[in-house]
């Protein structure tokens, strides 16, 4: 696989997990951006990178950059891939890709524009597992897919000051979490949902809590969604079809997935990949779209899943006070 340079903006938790994965794909990250030039030159010498920048515009405008890589809080990621975009970048954000529909079909439009990719970090997207079941379930494997069912529930420390749980910061369990669940039930699903009924509990700060949303398609297709970001659930996602049902435990990064047929009550196990090389998945799929022009399909599922959650939110009548 040809080689990019990648230029990481943020130096966090998750911007090291995905160095570890650029490290073993790529063989090298070329530039990191920090919320200091210190922070940002501590991850060049982690990860032996070619430059370290304190300010975002300035990696932007190092022409030897291909990709960007965006792993800041979601309330800035659209700022940030437009930046990218403008500058000629193709762009890899994690999730939640932007706070809502309008700011991402304005990235996707200018992307298309340009000729440049965009991409989320929705792990489950890039999975070998799910591309192994979207085939079984294409095939007519389980029948015509009736329900989807899929829970997620994080139990965050009560803190109020948390940004898990700040309205300035786009908090909420919907775009934590939810991206993840909405994203497994579109993913089986021919087609995006057009009726939306949902309901949900706040926190005091006025994020989503706890939240229940039913979705239904043009096919007559139900998925059925449950978070909660103050109570523990099993990451599960069930995939019903007339013959049989598809079960995936811990599903964001799942390698294994269980297949029961109706008709005889027979079991079927599925693996494909390894958890542990979920951001690598993600890596190497990026690459391929750059190289090919290509995660048109890709980022179709993304514009639909952040379509979903939008109603949602409106549903509700939640609004950051940025947008």
């Amino acid at each position: 696989m040809k080689k990019y340079n990648w230029g990481v903006l943020g130096t966090g938790l998750i911007a090291h997990e995905m160095g570890e994965a650029l490290k073993a794909v790529n063989g090298e990250i070329y530039a990191v951006c920090g919320t200091s030039l210190e922070k940002a030159e501590k991850y060049k010498h982690e990860f032996g990178a070619a430059a370290a920048y304190g300010s975002a515009k300035e990696m932007l405008a190092d022409e030897k950059i291909d990709i960007v890589y965006i792993a800041i809080p979601h309330d800035s990621h659209y700022e940030w891939i437009l930046a990218a975009l403008k500058a000629g970048k193709h762009v890899f954000c994690e999730k939640s890709i932007t706070v809502n529909s309008r700011q991402l079909e304005e990235c996707a439009a200018l992307a298309e524009e340009k000729g440049l990719v965009i991409c989320d970090g929705t792990t489950l997207l890039h999975m070998p597992l799910y591309k192994r079941l979207k085939q079984i379930v294409e095939s007519g494997g389980i029948g015509d897919v009736k329900m989807i069912q899929v829970n997620f529930g994080s139990c965050k420390e009560y803190d109020v000051k948390n940004r898990f749980v700040s309205k300035e910061l786009a908090g909420g369990a919907l775009l934590d979490i939810g991206v993840y669940a909405a994203s497994f039930a579109r993913y089986f699903m021919k087609s995006r949902p057009d009726v939306i009924l949902t309901t949900a509990n706040y926190f005091e700060t006025g994020v989503d809590e706890t939240s229940g949303i039913l979705l239904k398609n043009p096919d007559g297709e139900m998925a059925v969604i449950a978070l909660t970001m103050r109570a523990k659930q099993p990451k599960r996602g069930v995939v019903a079809g007339e013959k049989g049902f598809i079960e995936v435990d811990n599903y964001p990064r799942a390698c294994r997935a269980t297949i029961t047929y109706t008709k005889d009550g027979r079991t079927e196990t599925v693996e494909e990949g390894r958890t542990e090389d979920a951001l690598q998945y993600e890596v190497q799929d990026m690459q391929e779209y750059v190289s090919s022009q290509g995660g048109k399909e890709n980022l179709g599922i993304v514009r639909d899943v952040m379509q979903t959650l939008t109603a949602v939110r409106n549903q509700w009548g939640m609004a950051y006070p940025f947008e």
